[in-house]
């Protein structure tokens, strides 16, 4: 990936995060922005998203998300520099619950034994 699309990921997932949390604090306790992958071409914007709690809390987040796209998307527009304003899509980042399970199924195999 090139240094411009890793800056204008990380300048997305800033601005998206600090909107959301400054506009809408009390709705997005435990909505953390993870990540964004741009396309290439910048027209199109994944959006990862952590929650805290279980699936229902999964599900009430990714419903709100989608509710708020146009607003977020308007917002973007107006604080990201960018030619094409991209389509945004939410994903729940399940990357961290993948690591916890890989590490303790690790655990497993190694006998429990953690490296000095």
């Amino acid at each position: 990936m090139s240094n411009r699309l890793l800056r204008v990921n990380e300048l997305m997932q800033r601005e998206i995060s600090a909107f959301l949390h400054s506009r809408y604090s009390s709705e997005t306790v435990g909505i953390t922005i993870s990540g964004v992958e741009i396309t290439g071409d910048l027209r199109e914007a994944k959006v990862f998203y952590t929650v805290v709690g279980g699936e229902p809390e999964n599900a009430k987040a990714k419903k709100w998300l989608r509710s708020k796209l146009a607003e977020i998307r308007s917002m973007v527009a107006k604080n990201v520099v960018i030619r094409h304003v991209p389509l945004l899509t939410f994903h729940l980042d399940t990357s961290a619950t993948r690591a916890l399970r890989i590490e303790g199924l690790l655990d497993e195999i190694g006998g429990g034994e953690k490296p000095v």
